[in-house]
């Protein structure tokens, strides 16, 4: 290395351009060999810094939002999930959305996809640059009490659950909430409304609600208002696809009663 490579290197160090300081020896072998101007050189070595700081940017986003595992909206296989609509989730894809501060819910037994497509879309917003947040509803409620029995609760809302654009709330359903329990889950969705979209998968139709939320069908219906008034409700029907395997090699017989495919 030379005493030039070395003030070049030193000075990219003290301004953090670390991908300038690895690639730019090879940009500056190509702009020789294709005669580029000096613009040409400096504008590559600029974009070569951009775009690892973007991918940097992306991967911590992704990191953040806690996703149990990276899935993608093209994996989803439509052909088995018939009720999918692809041409919603097509556009959902553009995070118009999420400008417009609009909800997502996906509704389905279990096993057609949900999470999948909240997941997928929730990736996809990170690589666009949009802070997100994933959370089971049942850890959601946990953390809720945890920071309500410290005294934190304002301070954990406007951090966690308020500070990322798309909050995912996943299984909403799966187990019922108790009176306290369904009045905290109340405040998040009544504190997003209209200043973040909030995306959230459940096994359980809206006249179902109620059981969830302690009975309380008062709740249950504000609560509803706020999440449907700007929303797409993405319905999805079909047999779990975690267990078609399994009803292929004849693991899983039918139900007393039921009929052969």
């Amino acid at each position: 290395m030379s005493i030039q490579d070395e003030r070049i290197q030193s000075a990219c160090a003290g301004l953090a351009l670390n991908a300038i300081a690895e690639h730019y020896p090879v940009l500056a072998q190509d702009a020789a060999d294709q005669d580029a101007s000096y613009t040409d050189f400096l504008e590559r070595c600029l974009k070569v810094e951009q775009d690892e700081r973007r991918g940097r940017s992306r991967a911590m986003l992704a990191k953040f939002a806690g996703f149990p595992a990276i899935k993608l909206i093209d994996d989803y296989d439509f052909k088995f999930a018939c009720g999918a609509p692809k041409k919603t989730l097509q556009t959902l894809q553009s995070m118009a959305f999420v400008e417009r501060k609009e909800n997502v819910i996906f509704l389905g037994p279990s096993g057609v996809g949900k999470t999948h497509l909240a997941i997928g879309l929730g990736y996809l917003a990170t690589q666009s640059g949009i802070k997100v947040r994933f959370v089971t509803a049942a850890d959601l409620v946990i953390q809720l009490e945890k920071a309500q029995q410290r005294g934190q609760l304002e301070s954990f809302m406007r951090r966690s659950l308020l500070g990322p654009s798309v909050l995912i709330i996943d299984e909403v359903g799966y187990l019922p909430l108790q009176g306290n329990q369904a009045n905290l889950f109340f405040q998040v969705i009544a504190k997003r409304y209209e200043h973040g979209s909030i995306i959230l998968t459940s096994n359980l139709s809206f006249g179902e609600w109620d059981d969830t939320f302690a009975g309380n069908s008062a709740l249950t219906a504000a609560m509803l208002d706020r999440l449907l008034h700007h929303a797409h409700v993405v319905q999805i029907k079909g047999d779990s696809y975690r267990l078609k395997d399994k009803k292929k090699a004849g693991v899983l017989m039918p139900l007393a009663g039921a009929q052969p495919d």
